[in-house]
């Protein structure tokens, strides 16, 4: 079987007044003489985004006041990660498949820095997906891929405002009788452009430059708002 995946945006530009992005991955699903083959077979994409270290807190309210308690620090948490599939993953495969390609936000595999018991590390991880979640950084859609004529497959993921910067992999998954068939990648790249990626860029390689405007810009604002108040 061949996978023949694509994706309707392979390059996102983040401006001023950016809104989130849907994405459409489609592609075909052939076998190997070029005939249909998708009859009895279920597809699954994961898109993930660049992975970095987070470090997550956890808060106690103490005599009325909300505290950090406890934290730890995860090496390689995808910056966004979603799941499309026909059908509930629990359908199509088995848990050990399911964990292998990470096929779910149960499945993810988030990597702890430092020795962390196991009932510790669990509870972590469950908080973090699901403050991820709510920001909609991860997703789980199933019976968002659509299939049509036994050969091609689609499905929509939106990316929201809040999306970091960085290149995206779309792994496609054809899934028959519980086992992998077939897989392909594709790529997209979210960047910034404009004054967002000026003032990016000079943050990250010129510390005195994007200094000296950060002091500019205050100091305009500041005798912006000082001309504006004289005139009340």
């Amino acid at each position: 079987m061949v996978l023949v995946p694509e994706i309707s945006q392979h390059e996102i530009e983040v401006r001023q007044g950016f809104t989130g992005a849907d994405l459409l991955l489609y592609g075909a699903i052939l076998s190997p003489e070029g005939a249909r083959a998708a009859k009895d077979t279920d597809i699954v994409v994961v898109l993930e985004g660049p992975v970095r270290s987070i470090v997550l807190r956890e808060k106690q309210k103490v005599a009325g006041v909300w505290v950090n308690a406890d934290s730890t620090q995860f090496r390689s948490a995808p910056a966004f990660f979603a799941v499309a599939s026909t059908r509930p993953i629990a359908d199509i495969v088995d848990d050990k498949t399911a964990a292998i390609y990470e096929l779910g936000l149960k499945w993810l595999q988030l990597s702890p820095i430092g020795v962390i018991d196991p009932a510790e590390q669990a509870r972590f991880s469950a908080g973090l997906v699901d403050l991820m979640r709510r920001q909609g950084l991860y997703q789980e859609n199933e019976g968002a891929v659509k299939t049509s004529g036994d050969v091609l497959y689609q499905a929509r993921i939106s990316l929201p405002s809040s999306v970091q910067t960085g290149t995206y992999t779309a792994e496609t998954f054809a899934i028959r009788k519980g086992k992998v068939v077939a897989s392909a990648i594709t790529q997209v790249d979210v960047r910034k452009e404009g004054f967002e990626r000026f003032v990016a860029v000079n943050a990250e390689t010129n510390g005195l430059i994007y200094g000296l405007f950060a002091v500019l810009l205050s100091v305009g604002m500041g005798w912006l708002a000082g001309r504006l108040f004289a005139l009340v």
